[in-house]
C-alpha cells in the first residue's frame, strides 16, 4: 500500500510517499523499519510573489501530477489547529483544502492527523521539534540523504497513518 502525506502550505508544499511492505506489522523504532520503504518525497514551491488564488492553482495541478505519478493508495493530510494569526490560519485553510480537493479529485481515500498525533507517532513525544521529526524519519526510513523539513514533516505524516493503520 502506497500512502501519501500531504504538509499543506501557501509557499511550500512538502508531500512524501511510503510504500507500506506488511501492512499487519509495522513496528516503528529508531533502529529502522523493514515493513516501511520511502519512495519518494519532496516540496512544492509556490511563489510568494503570486497572488492567492493563483498559487492555489499551482498547488492542485501540482498535487495531481505527484498523485498520478505515484498513485497513492491513501492520501494523509496534516490537520491543521492553530496558527500564528489570522492571515496565516486562512491561508492554511485554504492550502489544506486544496489538498483535500485534490486527493478527492483523484478519488482517494483521505485521512487527517494533527501535528500533535503524528509526533507522538514518530518521536514519541507530542511537542517534539522540526530537527527531532527529521532526524527520526530518517531513521525510521533508513535514509542518508537531507530531507527538508517540509518533506521530512509529510513522510511523518504518512509514517504515523501507517502506524495507525497497523493498530486498526
Amino acid at each position: 500500500m502506497n500512502i501519501l502525506g500531504i504538509d499543506p502550505g501557501s509557499i511550500n508544499c512538502g508531500y512524501g510517499i511510503v510504500k507500506a511492505v506488511n501492512p499487519k506489522r509495522y513496528g516503528l523504532s529508531s533502529q529502522g523499519n523493514k515493513n516501511l520503504a520511502y519512495i519518494a518525497s519532496g516540496r512544492i514551491v509556490l511563489p510568494s510573489k503570486k497572488p492567492i488564488y493563483a498559487r492555489l492553482k499551482d498547488l492542485y495541478i501540482s498535487l495531481l501530477e505527484v498523485i498520478s505519478e505515484y498513485k497513492p493508495d491513501e492520501v494523509v493530510i496534516e490537520r491543521i489547529f492553530f496558527a500564528k494569526g489570522t492571515k496565516a490560519a486562512l491561508s492554511l485553510g485554504q492550502t489544506r483544502g486544496v489538498a483535500l480537493l485534490a486527493a478527492s479529485s483523484a478519488e482517494c481515500p483521505i485521512y487527517e492527523y494533527s501535528a500533535l498525533e503524528v509526533k507522538k507517532a514518530v518521536v514519541g513525544y507530542g511537542m517534539a521539534d522540526k530537527n527531532q521529526v527529521q532526524k527520526m524519519v530518517k531513521q525510521i526510513l533508513r535514509l542518508n540523504r537531507v530531507l527538508s523539513s517540509d518533506s521530512a514533516d509529510a513522510l511523518a505524516i504518512a509514517i504515523c497513518h501507517a502506524n495507525n493503520k497497523a493498530v486498526i
